[in-house]
């Protein structure tokens, strides 16, 4: 999205090859709904009478300029029975009415669901994309299109100046992003991206048109804070608040092979006790001795930075360079995007781990396009009481994104070494993860991404959703 992403933090850090999936729109494939005497209706949608209520296009499989294509190739093969390319809120509406009870029905935005559930098998995909535009308000706001990809918001915004804390994958949606939390490189300073969401435009179950706010649908407003892409409805506009972009400072440690357990272990201690204005992240590379990167951002200088640096131990090499932000937004995302065929997880440390030593063990004699990724929280993130919004892991000290490239066809087998990592890391971490890395095998998922605020989410599926319109395999359920 999500992700958030970490593409752009391995290549700046030398570990080449890496498209990393980012915290992305985490819609999902549903799971037919429960007998209902509501206005729910089943037999095949009238594809023709949708058509003629869109103003955008709506394309059937087999017809020209039916395409689908995520960024990831291991979900090519799961594909919709139709495409909705709207232009409009009321495009949404009319999909909804039209397929709900009939068809899986589910979002695009920025197609990075690491689980594939933006594309319903034989359902409707109702890509968001046309919904794009990002209209920089008087004052401190931002108006963002669902369909809006991260490098869009950047652009605008900083043309004018702003910034808003994000993740760093340019061709990540603002939508999935958001709705799963949003944790980027200012997070620890000016909090998660959701923390900066002001209202959002929301299509729900019944057709309806809301507008989710601390004043207006508030549950709504709340759950739409982390509750995870795909769930409630289907956002169509933002506001965000935005920030004056600072002036940063970037830096890169390289540590060799044999060196992770001690990058690793010095880097949380650091990790936990540095100001709110140094963001970072360590990056444990799989090998027969796996190796270490440990990269980030901070809100000031050269010299207060490298101060910061000299309590971590000595890297083979050191990269640090002041710039503004549009040059950080730049050097984050990296080079060119091009789809990468992966499988992924995550696990939440909430305290440094107790042995570091057997969290890099689970990448020794793995192939060297295994990857933790830890991400440092706290700080602002921290601010924020874990109930306030549906962000569960405000206390944590770091997110650790699992990612394993893999070719699509040997998928299965990757999975299997996921799931080995995962479990591995899990007893270290307990059963935690992060919804914007969705894992389709998660263990105790729900528990794991929402914590001690799934039932409140399941009260706000059972008043938004109570059909299970928007269900899929990992969709927030209404409370039974």
């Amino acid at each position: 999205m999500d992700r958030v992403d970490r593409r752009g933090f391995l290549k700046v850090a030398g570990i080449a090859g890496l498209g990393a999936l980012a915290a992305c729109s985490t819609t999902g494939t549903p799971v037919p709904p429960p007998p209902s005497t509501s206005s729910v209706s089943s037999g095949p949608p009238d594809w023709a009478a949708l058509r003629s209520r869109m103003s955008g296009q709506l394309v059937l499989a087999g017809e020209d300029g039916f395409a689908y294509q995520g960024f990831n190739p291991v979900w090519d093969a799961q594909k919709p029975a139709a495409i909705a390319k709207v232009t409009s809120a009321a495009d949404v509406q009319a999909c909804v009415s039209a397929v709900r009870g009939r068809v899986a029905l589910a979002a695009r935005s920025g197609g990075h669901s690491y689980a594939g559930y933006s594309s319903p098998s034989g359902g409707l995909q109702v890509d968001v994309r046309g919904l794009a535009d990002v209209e920089v308000l008087p004052g401190d706001q931002v108006r963002v299109g669902s369909g809006a990809a991260l490098s869009a918001v950047s652009k605008a915004l900083l043309a004018s100046g702003r910034c808003l804390p994000t993740g760093t994958c340019p061709s990540v949606g603002v939508a999935g992003l958001t709705l799963g939390g949003g944790i980027g490189v200012l997070s620890r300073k000016y909090g998660l991206t959701c923390d900066h969401l002001v209202s959002a435009q929301v299509v729900t179950a019944d057709g309806q048109l809301r507008t989710a706010s601390a004043a207006e649908e508030p549950d709504l407003f709340w759950a739409l804070r982390g509750g995870g892409g795909g769930n409630f409805g289907i956002v169509t506009e933002f506001v965000f608040a935005t920030l004056p972009a600072p002036d940063v400072t970037v830096f890169s440690l390289s540590y060799p092979a044999g060196a992770a357990t001690d990058a690793l272990g010095a880097w949380q201690t650091w990790i936990a006790q540095a100001p709110p204005e140094l963001w970072s992240n360590v990056v444990v590379r799989g090998g027969a001795q796996p190796s270490a990167k440990i990269g980030g951002c901070f809100v000031g200088g050269v010299g207060a930075l490298a101060s910061l640096l000299n309590s971590l131990p000595a890297p083979e090499s050191r990269f640090i360079q002041p710039q503004t932000y549009a040059e950080a937004v730049q050097y984050f995302a990296g080079g060119p995007i091009a789809r990468e065929s992966a499988v992924a997880s995550s696990r939440v440390a909430r305290d440094p781990l107790s042995s570091p030593e057997k969290a890099v063990d689970l990448l020794a004699g793995q192939s060297d396009e295994t990857y933790l990724i830890f991400d440092g929280l706290r700080g602002a993130v921290a601010d924020v009481a874990p109930d306030a919004t549906a962000f569960p892991h405000r206390t944590a000290l770091a997110n650790v994104q699992i990612y394993l490239k893999t070719p699509p066809e040997a998928a299965d087998d990757a999975r299997t070494k996921l799931a080995a990592i995962r479990d591995g890391l899990g007893a270290l971490t307990g059963d935690t993860g992060y919804v914007n890395y969705i894992d389709p095998q998660m263990p105790r998922w729900a528990e794991a991404y929402y914590g001690g605020n799934l039932p409140r989410l399941h009260t706000a599926a059972a008043k938004y959703d109570p059909d299970r319109v928007f269900g899929f395999a990992q969709s927030v359920t209404p409370d039974q």
